[in-house]
Formats: structure tokens, C-alpha cells, sequence
């Protein structure tokens, strides 16, 4: 009977968070009568299903847990955009399109059973309170973090502005464990980590998201680069550059392009999200030369800019092929502050190309587009008659290839070899030149190979990988036994020396461990900054700038200066 009395109360709890699910489809949607009996059929099968397990079941099950779960298991059906965003998850959804959350303005990770600060934002709690990258978080108020996910423990961190937070780390070189109490601030994180001078004539701009202004920040770091430093040719860096909001896309177009112009249009089932978005002011500099830079990890706004100013002929695209995700994501209340972010609409650039790719299981590995059949690629004209293509994201006008590292630095990255040497480096050294005048020296890459032999650091090389392959196939065959001595000798062939590899990839070794090391004095702009001194996409992009006719010739804008009469806009 209390079985029963408690089973009935929870069935009280499901109709405020299943069944309204229920009814708001009931209330949203109009079938045709074939349509209208399948959908009440099943939801009444549906119905039936949660009744009979809330009642019957050996366990208890939490009727949200059951509702969350079927919710996100039928939305897998549909394409990966397309979520359900819990009441809990607010936050977290607002600040990717704000940027703005309450907190102490820190980045961090898991490690073992504890949580690693990776990063602090200059000038935030966090940085004014002497925490710092390295520090290992084992308690936050009174509760011990062992065990706890980089969700739960960002949960805790967050908070109103003004509450305060105790924070306990174990800091590398000190045996006791340091305590900080920090009052939470409003922490707004800029979508420009940094913009300089690359030369004399050359600006450069980092965008690394699309969230609430992003066009006005980079309107301010255009003016301040061209009236304070003279700068009269740019590169925008969108390399990793996940996306974010669509108006934001369009308003930085409209920094370049002039009023008037179509950038980017929407085309969906429902009429509502059918739109064609116009540069609707006068252009900051419609003649600024422009290379834009991207890569695999450049998505969604990302490709709306890239992909409309190489369609417009106003900016030389220049890396890999983008990541292709041209679907746009509306948010509808689903009630109690829940929300579905579905997917209503696909994204058109000037020349009408899509940017989605074709279809969503032919990826790579990390997300982006994988190969496309010629048959299923069209072709499509710029402004100046170039020929661009669809089949999935933006194909720049100069290809580049991005290297892969040697096996040695990725093994060096995944075990934080990298990482951890920084922390300790910058524990040793109180202060560094600044980031473009910094050099790993012969010295400093002695004492990481000694670090390396420290951390008794190990990895199996390519060829032993294949070694241990081809020994498995030949056991098979039934010929190992026979040539056993040949393949021992070639064992010992392919056994790595960790000191020769060392000095093999000194060249990409020097270049992540400078960079992670300039970030612990210089933060994250730092980090940047010291990066593109060993760019090559950088380096090429600069040539491109410096060479008006090449400049020119890749966008035809002299065949476009002689179709344009004289005295004509």
C-alpha cells in the first residue's frame, strides 16, 4: 500500500513534467486525420508505458531521470543540434551566446580525482586572488571535490555577484594545502582574446566566438589597429571558432561590406524563420585588404562570415575546409523553464550555397565534413564569376595543411608533460621577457628532457604499434616460430630512444611548450601572441597581404574594376 500511496504521488510529479510535454505538442501542432491518429495512438501508448513502470517496477525510478532520458533519446534521432536544455542547464546555454556568467574567471579540467585550474582571466577573482594555472582544487567552501565531474565542480565555483567562495588547492612546492576566499563577480569573457600588429602594415584580430557583442568588439579592435597603429591590410583568425549568434555574423560582414548587401538568408519549413539578413549600415572600410583564416574547427557563424566574403569577393579565405553546419537552432519554451533548441532553418550565403554538409554521418573524426562524392558537389559563382562549391562547409581559396605532431608531443600533451613542466617552470622563474622577445633556450630544453626521464614518460611509436600488427598476423599464419630470432632483431630495430625523439621534434617541442609557458605570465593573450611568430597560416596569409597583384588577381577584382564605369559606385 505505501508502495502504491508513493507511486501515486509521483504519478502527481509527472504531470508537471512529462504529460506537459504531452499537451504542448497537442497544442502546437495540426495533422491531417492519418498524422492526428498515429501521434494520439502513440503518446497514449507512451502514457501507458510511464504509468505502468512508475507503478510496477522493482526500483523507484525518478520520473524526471525517465522523462530527460526519452526526451534526448528521440531528439538523437533527428540532427545533433537539435537539444533539450534543461531547467539546470540554463545557465551554462546562456552564457555560450552571452558570455556572461557569475563567478571567480577560471578555466578547469579533471585530473585523477580532483579538479585543475588550466587558466585564469586577467583581472578576475580568480587571477586577483593569486590563484593560478597548475593549482589542483581539492575543496570548495566545506565540500571535498574528490571524485566530482568539471560540471559539478563549475556549478559550485558559480554563483550571484557579490556571494563569496572558498576555494582550498594543492599548489606545486608547497606541502600544505592554500586557502582563498573570493567574491564572485560578473565575469564577461571577450570574444577578441587578443588583436596586435603582425608588422608595420599588417593587423591581426583572434575571434574565438560569436556571442553578444562580437561585432562591436571587433569594430573597436579594427579602429583602435587602423588609427592607432597604422594598420592598412587585416587578418581575422577564425581557426576553432565554434560559432554563436547569426546577428553578430551579419553585423561583422556589414564592417566590410556595403549597406546593402545580402549576407547570409534562411530558408525552413516554417515561414517564420525565412529571412534574408542585409548590411544594413554604411561599411567601417570597404577596402581594407582582408585574409580570413579557418580551419576544420570553424563552424556555423564562423562560416557565415567566411563563407559570404568569399562569396562577395571581399576577403581572400585562406586554411582547411570549415566544418560545415549550416542548420539554424531556434530556442521555444517548453515551460518551467525549459527549453527546446531545435533546428528550423538552413543557412544560404550570396551565391546560394549551403553550408551544411550533406548529410551528418559522413564526418571525420573531430566533427567536420569527411569526403563528399563529386556527384553530390555543385557549383556556384561569386560576385567577380569565380567558381566556389557546396557539398559541406567553406573550401578556402588557399589551401593549407595543418601539421599533425609527431607521436612523441602528442603523448607529451595527453600525459601533461607540457602542462606540468609550465607550471613548475613558472614557479622557478618569477618573470619571463615579454612574449614576442621570449625564447626556450638550449638550457631551459635540458631541463625538460630531464623532467621528461623524471616523469618515467613512455609511449609505443608508430612502427611499434604496426610491429605488434604484423607479429599478431604472422602468429596466425603459423610462421612466427620459425623466424622468431628475424622479428626479436626487428623489435629492437624499432625501439624508440625517448632522447633522440626528443631532439627528432625539438623544432614543434620548443613551440607548444613556449607558448603554454609565455600563458602563465602573459595569460591567454600572451599565449596567442607568442603563437604566431611560428604560424606558418600566419605567415602566408602576410605574404598574400603584401603582394597587391597576387591580392587582387585571387578575387578578380581587376576584372570588377573594369566592368565598373568611371564616376560609378
Amino acid at each position: 500500500m505505501n508502495k502504491y500511496i508513493r507511486s501515486t504521488r509521483k504519478l502527481v510529479k509527472i504531470s508537471v513534467t512529462g504529460f506537459v510535454i504531452i499537451i504542448f505538442l497537442f497544442g502546437l501542432l495540426s495533422f491531417s486525420e492519418s498524422r492526428d491518429f498515429k501521434l494520439v495512438k502513440n503518446m497514449e501508448v507512451f502514457s501507458n508505458l510511464f504509468r505502468e513502470l512508475t507503478f510496477y517496477y522493482v526500483d523507484e525510478p525518478d520520473p524526471e531521470e525517465l522523462i530527460k532520458t526519452g526526451i534526448n533519446a528521440m531528439l538523437k534521432t533527428l540532427d545533433p543540434y537539435t537539444v533539450y536544455i534543461s531547467e539546470k542547464d540554463m545557465n551554462n546555454f546562456k552564457f555560450t551566446t552571452t558570455g556572461n556568467y557569475g563567478g571567480v574567471g577560471s578555466l578547469i579540467r579533471k585530473k585523477d580525482d580532483y579538479i585543475l585550474i588550466t587558466n585564469v582571466y586577467k583581472g578576475f577573482p580568480a587571477d586577483k586572488a593569486g590563484i593560478r594555472a597548475g593549482d589542483l582544487i581539492i575543496k570548495v567552501d566545506e565540500t571535498s571535490i574528490k571524485g566530482k565531474s568539471s560540471n559539478e565542480v563549475s556549478d559550485l565555483l558559480k554563483g550571484s555577484p557579490g556571494s563569496k567562495v572558498k576555494i582550498s588547492v594543492k599548489r606545486f612546492g608547497h606541502k600544505d594545502p592554500l586557502s582563498f576566499v573570493l567574491e564572485r563577480k560578473e565575469i564577461n569573457i571577450s570574444n577578441i582574446p587578443y588583436y596586435g600588429m603582425l608588422n608595420e602594415e599588417t593587423g591581426y584580430i583572434r575571434l574565438s566566438n560569436f556571442r553578444t557583442d562580437a561585432a562591436r568588439e571587433m569594430n573597436a579592435a579594427l579602429n583602435d589597429l587602423k588609427k592607432n597603429y597604422g594598420a592598412s591590410s587585416l587578418i581575422i583568425d577564425l581557426r576553432g571558432n565554434p560559432g554563436g549568434l547569426l546577428m553578430e555574423a551579419v553585423d561583422i560582414c556589414n564592417l566590410f561590406v556595403v549597406k546593402g548587401e545580402e549576407i547570409v538568408k534562411t530558408k525552413g519549413k516554417v515561414k517564420e524563420y525565412e529571412y534574408s539578413y542585409i548590411a544594413e549600415k554604411q561599411a567601417v572600410d570597404k577596402e581594407i585588404p582582408l585574409v580570413i583564416m579557418v580551419d576544420r574547427g570553424s563552424a556555423s557563424a564562423s562560416e557565415i562570415v567566411a563563407g559570404a566574403m568569399q562569396d562577395l569577393d571581399r576577403a581572400i579565405i585562406l586554411g582547411e575546409r570549415t566544418y560545415g553546419k549550416g542548420l539554424v537552432q531556434t530556442t521555444r519554451p517548453l515551460g518551467y523553464n525549459n527549453q527546446l533548441k531545435v533546428t528550423t532553418a538552413k543557412y544560404y550565403i550570396p551565391s546560394g550555397r549551403c553550408i551544411q554538409a550533406v548529410d551528418y554521418s559522413n564526418r571525420n573524426k573531430d566533427g567536420s565534413v569527411g569526403h563528399i562524392p563529386d556527384s553530390l558537389i555543385s557549383e556556384f559563382k561569386t560576385k567577380n564569376g569565380r567558381t566556389v562549391y557546396d557539398g559541406g562547409g567553406i573550401l578556402p581559396d588557399i589551401i593549407t595543411k595543418q601539421e599533425e605532431p609527431g607521436l612523441i608531443t602528442y603523448n607529451l600533451f595527453a600525459k601533461d608533460i607540457f602542462f606540468d613542466f609550465a607550471t613548475k617552470y613558472s614557479y622557478e622563474k618569477p618573470e619571463i621577457a615579454l612574449p614576442q622577445e621570449y625564447e626556450f633556450s638550449e638550457d631551459d630544453f635540458q631541463l625538460f628532457m630531464d623532467y621528461v626521464f623524471e616523469c618515467d614518460f613512455d609511449y609505443e611509436s608508430r612502427a611499434c604499434n604496426e610491429y605488434k600488427s604484423l607479429v599478431e598476423i604472422v602468429k596466425q599464419d603459423k610462421l612466427y616460430d620459425d623466424n622468431e630470432e628475424l622479428f626479436l632483431q626487428l623489435k629492437e630495430i624499432l625501439q624508440h630512444d625517448i632522447k633522440t625523439e626528443l631532439q627528432n621534434h625539438r623544432e614543434e617541442i620548443n613551440r607548444f611548450l613556449s607558448s603554454e609557458i609565455v600563458g602563465r605570465y602573459y595569460y591567454q593573450a600572451g599565449s596567442i601572441e607568442k603563437s604566431l611568430a611560428s604560424d606558418r597560416d600566419v605567415e602566408e596569409a602576410i605574404k598574400i597581404l603584401s603582394d597587391k597583384d597576387t591580392y587582387d588577381s585571387l578575387l578578380m577584382l581587376s576584372l570588377r574594376k573594369e566592368k565598373i564605369a568611371p564616376g560609378t559606385n
